[in-house]
């Protein structure tokens, strides 16, 4: 037996052990999703327990080194972590902007202080984290934002409004993206500074959505204290702390194309159309399409583990994370109106206990809201373009 052979036995016998029934299966609604935070929420006492015991273990962050409280596992061992939490069908222990997106800026760019003192919070789902970059006036141009941040001898004092701050209401720190030099060309003069959205002078106000729900919000922030010690990275350069953390950011919208966290397609199919004598999907279109978007999900996962080597040994293509982005945001989109597709009526259903308070309609108007976050589509597109063609500014 090899090491890897090993481990793959030693985790598949703690899973069986320590994973709760409630969490094994498909996710009913954006109910059974765990953020943590000092105000977490929980829909059953097993998803509680769930989260505890993988970020005791360092698995919300399996990759990360174990002394900022990340798992420490290899790559080939993170992959059977993975593998092995798929065959059981267990719903993830924690989904975190934290783990996501700041956390590997932080490692790149953080000082040690920071990294001890934030980075295992993270892992144990102890703080919920949102994202200060987008503004009214910026639309696509993030460099154009005009947040500023007052240079007071040990601290900063802030103003100015971000827009489309994913979960603002509930999270517990932000990191954010502020002008400190006004005078600087747009890419220049801006930082990277993290702070406590209970400081006073921050509100936010949420925008409630097409699918009647509100995971967005507008965020004020007046005359808000910023310590100097909160800085991440070198003051005036933020611009580079912004572009690795959206990279990661990217993959991680590209990653709803292969993550498939309700029913599987075919299932709902089955129950809505009803099966032939031998089994298959009596719907002949209906089943050629679904066959497709599983061959093309089961090929964008390979895509990304091959991603994820490559990014592990520093080979990856600069522009990959546009290029996962935008697949991943095409696919995602294609499940969720197959999704619709396969319940027929059913799916249309807006407030009942049967439908989980309409979760197919919502989650499938959500959707389209996937190819504008984390830079448009277009956006990404002139990314590729101008690194396959070698294009000034690639």
């Amino acid at each position: 037996m090899t090491d890897l052979d090993a481990f793959r036995a030693e985790t598949r016998a703690w899973l069986e052990a320590n994973c709760p029934p409630e969490v094994r299966g498909p996710m009913r609604s954006e109910a059974d999703m765990i953020w943590g935070g000092r105000d977490a929420v929980f829909a059953t006492p097993g998803h509680k327990l769930w989260l505890e015991r993988m970020g005791a273990r360092g698995w919300t962050a399996p990759e990360w080194p174990a002394e900022y409280g990340g798992g420490g596992l290899s790559r080939e061992e993170a992959k059977v972590l993975a593998s092995e939490l798929r065959r059981l069908k267990a719903q993830p222990a924690l989904n975190s902007f934290g783990v996501w997106m700041l956390g590997p800026a932080l490692l790149a760019f953080g000082t040690e202080e920071q990294k001890k003192r934030f980075l295992p919070e993270i892992v144990r789902g102890e703080i919920r984290w949102c994202q200060g970059y987008s503004e009214p006036g910026a639309g696509s141009d993030l460099a154009a934002i005009q947040t500023r941040a007052e240079d007071r001898g040990d601290h900063w004092i802030v103003n100015g409004q971000k827009i489309w701050t994913s979960y603002a209401d509930k999270a517990d720190w932000i990191f954010c993206l502020v002008r400190t030099d006004p005078d600087a060309p747009k890419h220049l003069g801006i930082s990277f500074v993290l702070f406590d959205m209970r400081t006073p002078g921050v509100t936010t106000r949420p925008i409630t959505l097409i699918s009647g729900k509100s995971p967005f919000c507008e965020t004020f922030f007046d005359d808000v204290r910023v310590e100097k010690e909160n800085l991440v990275g070198t003051l005036n350069r933020g611009w580079d702390v912004a572009k690795h953390l959206l990279a990661h950011e990217r993959t991680m919208i590209g990653a709803m194309g292969e993550v498939a966290g309700g029913r599987p397609v075919g299932q709902v199919a089955l129950d809505a159309v009803g099966a032939t004598e031998d089994g298959r999907l009596d719907e002949p279109m209906l089943r050629a399409r679904i066959a497709e978007l599983e061959v093309d999900q089961a090929a964008f996962r390979l895509a990304m583990e091959r991603v994820g080597d490559q990014v592990k040994a520093k080979q990856a293509h600069p522009a990959i994370a546009s290029m996962l982005k935008y697949y991943g945001s095409e696919l995602n989109k294609r499940r969720h109106e197959l999704l619709m597709a396969s319940g027929g009526a059913d799916a249309l259903e807006w407030e009942s206990e049967r439908s989980h308070g309409g979760a197919s309609a919502r989650d499938w108007l959500r959707t389209k809201a996937n190819s504008i976050e984390g830079g448009t589509s277009e956006i990404q597109l002139n990314i590729i373009a101008k690194h396959l063609l070698q294009l000034p500014g690639a």
